[in-house]
This record gives structure tokens, sequence and C-alpha cells, in this order.
């Protein structure tokens, strides 16, 4: 992790469908292929993206996404 990143976004890709809610939360970290598979952009997530990509895990309907937060 970096100085400045606060988590991690770990994906289960058994769990993943490629619905892209995450993707609609936040496009500049998610981004779902034309065949589903989720790709992400980046892993490390600053404090000030907590939020958003806390909303992006609450939202996955298939609970694919959880962030591994730093202590």
């Amino acid at each position: 992790m970096t100085a400045d990143s606060s988590a991690r976004i770990v994906v289960d890709r058994d769990r993943c469908t490629g619905i892209g809610i995450c993707e609609s939360i936040a496009d500049d970290y998610f981004e779902v292929g034309d065949d589903g598979t989720l790709e992400l952009a980046r892993d490390q997530v600053p404090q000030s993206d907590l939020e958003r990509l806390r909303e992006a895990v609450r939202g996955c309907p298939a609970r694919a996404l959880t962030l591994a937060e730093q202590a």
C-alpha cells in the first residue's frame, strides 16, 4: 500500500456478475468489459475516495467487492 492509500479494493471474481453498479459509482476505479469481466483501473484507495468506494462495495448485489482497510 502506498503511503497515501487508506484501503485496497478486493474483488471476488467467482462472485462478480459484471452488472456494473460499481462502475456507475466509481468509473475511475472500475470498468466492466463487454464480456462482463470487471477490471480495476487501480486498487489502492486514498482517504479522499474512501466513502465513495464504500458506497460501491455496499451497492454490489453479488457482494463481490470488499475494502481491505489499513489500520
